[in-house]
């Protein structure tokens, strides 16, 4: 499993073509599952602070909250890629990126 741990700062994004940038680390001009799922887990992993792959309550904004496991979480983003990706071709592209949530 890759994980990467993407600074908040780096996470700030202006426009699609930064998204795509950002996310596409193999520089194919597309995002697979695995590169949005490691990008879109910078706030996953910078909250678990004790590294064990769960998101405890008190490690959640608010201190509370249910236990989120992080294959619960990578199972939300593969749904979300995948309603995101338009023509089921399995990457995201540009347009695909930029269009509002489905």
């Amino acid at each position: 499993m890759l994980a990467v741990l993407v600074p908040p700062a780096a996470a700030q994004v202006a426009a699609t073509a930064d998204y795509l940038a950002k996310m596409d680390t193999d520089g194919d001009g597309r995002v697979s599952l695995a590169e949005y799922q490691a990008w879109m887990s910078y706030a996953f992993d910078g909250m678990d602070r004790d590294g064990d792959g769960v998101l405890a309550p008190w490690e959640q904004p608010g201190g509370r909250g249910r236990t989120i496991t992080r294959a619960e979480h990578l199972a939300r983003l593969a749904d979300r890629f995948h309603r995101q990706d338009a023509d089921g071709d399995g990457i995201l592209d540009a347009r695909e990126l930029a269009a509002p949530p489905r």
